[in-house]
């Protein structure tokens, strides 16, 4: 007897529905095509003692199970529920009436409980877009797939469950989300907060402008001056993600199986990878391609401490991600694309010894070393980061101090409000949400200049002989400085200002 089953395979952030084909007939043997790798071909030994363990068994005959599209490879043992169930429907151990309207995924325990699985909200999407009725799954992915409407969403704990569902009709419970409740009720309470930070108050400025227009930044100071602490605190002064981009987020999140037993992502990312990580894990690959730290980064902060400390064969590879916002990785038979549209923030030592430009410390690193220590990290990759700032250790008097700083709350505000007027100012634009994401015709467009501002830039490029590319980062810099002071134009201080923040490009840094 021949039933077809279905289940569903993810490439990128993208799934696409597999049909099951299981027939079974007169004969002995057990044989899966269909491109399924090794974790696929072991499924027939969880899924016989699951069933025998559960009061069923796999039938001693013929079992002949193709998964198509045959030239598309399937991977992971996600696919166990759905050929435990398409062995009981042909070989008529259950009812198999309904079986085709439901999308079936799940892992196999020895004893038959259901183990979670990756993937399960772009699945979930799939599966409402091909006109399923309902997808199964395992309980630990059903509120992220519950995010899907028009879908029923039945969460499992044991493939006993399933089988007394189409075959005894015993009903199993329904996962409801109310998206968009869940989503514009959830209050996020940062855990680090900015009025916790002592002093450095034009450190702070600078991750509000870095917030308010997307930018990259990176954070130059000895060991102990707080470049960490600030970074962490970026996160809580950032706009809340729209509805949009948690969809987006948690789709990415999805795919390497990190929402178990959650439903909408509401907070943006951080992540904080050690300098040991290879490229592949940085930027995403892999024999099977999975996304890196970047794209986990999407819609969120990007935080490289120690840059320096990276291998620069790593960095190197963030360039054009940073400059797309998407990574393309390529394979011989398939290409798959990751969003990465994220805020690089990264901090660094001045010097080897890291306390280079400090008057207290002593210099006991040498030229060469020194050169050898900023090196590391390339002129083009630098040329990304828009704003470069030095942060100084905080003076004993400041650190004493009791009163507290301005909250996150207080300067999230300011950031939401030059959001909003670069929203408004790109509304036409299909890709281009804030200043940071300006190509060069939209900087030529939004950021005019006067001309005592073009004569003060003009002196600046050549003094310190910026960069092509650096000098559209001073101009997005000074267009979110106006609008931090919600004015239409850009003007002298806000150019000198965004000058300033280019600390990386002045003599002494980099030779």
């Amino acid at each position: 007897m021949l039933i077809k089953v279905y289940g569903s395979a993810v490439f990128g952030v993208q799934a696409t529905t597999i049909v099951v084909e299981v027939n079974v007939n007169k004969g002995i043997g057990y044989h899966l095509v269909g491109l399924p790798d090794n974790a696929i071909k072991e499924s027939n030994y969880r899924i016989a003692a699951a069933l025998q363990n559960n009061g069923y068994k796999i039938p001693g005959k013929k079992i002949t199970i193709n998964m198509a599209p045959a030239d598309l490879r399937k991977e992971g043992s996600s696919y166990d529920l759905t050929l435990a169930l398409g062995i009981l429907a042909a070989s008529n151990q259950i009812q198999s009436k309904d079986i085709g309207k439901y999308l079936i995924m799940g892992e196999l325990s020895l004893d038959g409980g259901v183990q979670p699985i990756r993937g399960a909200l772009p699945i979930a999407i799939k599966a409402q877009e091909d006109g399923f009725k309902g997808f199964i799954l395992p309980k630990e992915n059903a509120k992220e797939a519950g995010i899907v409407g028009d879908l029923e969403v039945y969460g499992v704990e044991n493939i006993k469950e399933v089988i007394d569902y189409f075959d005894r009709g015993k009903l199993l419970e329904q996962t409801k989300v109310n998206t968009r409740e869940e989503f514009f009720n959830c209050v996020n309470f940062p855990e680090f907060d900015f009025s916790d930070v002592k002093g450095q108050e034009s450190i702070k400025r600078c991750m509000e402008i870095a917030a308010a227009g997307g930018h990259n930044i990176i954070l130059i100071g000895p060991p102990g001056a707080g470049k960490t602490m600030l970074a962490k605190r970026l996160p809580s002064i950032l706009p809340p993600m729209t509805l949009h981009e948690a969809l987006e987020t948690t789709k990415i999140h999805s795919v390497v199986g990190k929402v178990k037993n959650m439903g909408l992502m509401s907070q943006r990312p951080f992540r904080n990878p050690h300098h040991t990580i290879s490229s592949a894990a940085l930027v995403g690959g892999g024999s099977y391609p999975q996304p890196g730290e970047i794209s986990l980064s999407h819609n969120g902060v990007l935080f490289l401490d120690e840059l320096p400390e990276f291998e620069r064969r790593v960095l190197e590879v963030m360039r054009q991600p940073m400059e797309d916002r998407e990574v393309t990785i390529s394979r011989a038979k398939f290409t798959v694309t990751y969003p990465s549209s994220f805020m690089l923030v990264a901090s660094m030592n001045p010097s080897p010894g890291g306390y280079f430009n400090d008057p207290d410390a002593p210099v006991t690193s040498s030229p060469i070393e020194m050169q050898r220590y900023l090196g590391k990290i390339s002129g083009p990759l630098l040329d990304r980061i828009d704003i470069h700032i030095e942060v100084t250790p905080v003076p004993f008097e400041k650190l004493s101090e009791e009163r507290k700083g301005e909250s996150s709350i207080e300067i999230r505000k300011r950031v939401i409000a030059a959001r909003d007027m670069q929203t408004k100012r790109f509304s036409n634009l299909e890709h281009v949400h804030y200043n940071a994401q300006m190509n060069t015709k939209q900087i030529r467009e939004f950021c005019v200049l006067d001309n005592a501002s073009k004569e003060l830039l003009k002196n600046a490029m050549d003094r310190l002989s910026l960069s092509a590319r650096a000098y559209d980062r001073i101009l997005k810099v000074a267009r979110t400085i106006a609008d931090l002071d919600t004015g239409k134009d850009i003007s002298t201080n806000h150019i000198s200002e965004a000058i300033q923040y280019r600390s990386l490009d002045r003599e002494g840094w980099l030779g």
